[in-house]
């Protein structure tokens, strides 16, 4: 059975993400969405929140679990007895980044493996912090994140206290 893991803050997950999700888990028995719980940054959704919008845009892919997770990526996967990383490249320097995680989780841990999937074309501009501040100045969402987490999203400007309605 080939396990892969699909790591991420997701803050808040978006249709790029979405994309890299639905493509990948055609390609493995099962998937798991690792949410990363980074204690150095400051989310805008908690784990929990996170958790929850992932299960509600992936209920209807029979193959994938959303697990919170801390620590290093290799250690995670070697809990979840996982032999893949999955992670999606948008751009030249996301690759660069990517691929000196990948050769040093290799380093850690031989027996994992990285690929790479590149972002549909209509979504290689996008990303969490785009979509936070077009939230932030109550703009259109409907483009960029499925409408769950466009509602989550406004319900946390408006207790921010940067609803713009």
């Amino acid at each position: 059975m080939l396990r892969a893991i699909y790591p991420g803050s997701f803050d808040p997950v978006t249709y790029g993400h979405m994309d890299i999700i639905e493509r990948s888990h055609n390609l493995v028995d099962e998937l798991i969405v690792g949410v990363l719980c980074n204690k150095a940054k400051m989310p805008l959704f908690s784990a929990e929140e996170r958790v929850k919008m992932l299960k509600e845009v992936t209920k209807d892919l029979r193959n994938v679990r959303i697990i919170p997770f801390d620590g290093l990526l290799v250690d995670f996967a070697a809990r979840m007895e996982a032999k893949l990383i999955i992670r999606g490249l948008r751009a030249i320097t996301d690759f660069e980044y990517e691929l000196q995680m990948s050769q040093t989780n290799h380093k850690l841990e031989p027996n994992v493996e990285t690929m790479f999937l590149t972002t549909s074309i209509e979504y290689s501009y996008l990303s969490s912090t785009t979509v936070r501040e077009i939230a932030a100045f109550g703009g259109d969402l409907s483009q960029f994140v499925p409408e769950a987490v466009a509602a989550a999203l406004r319900k946390k400007m408006c207790t921010k206290g940067e609803c713009n309605k």
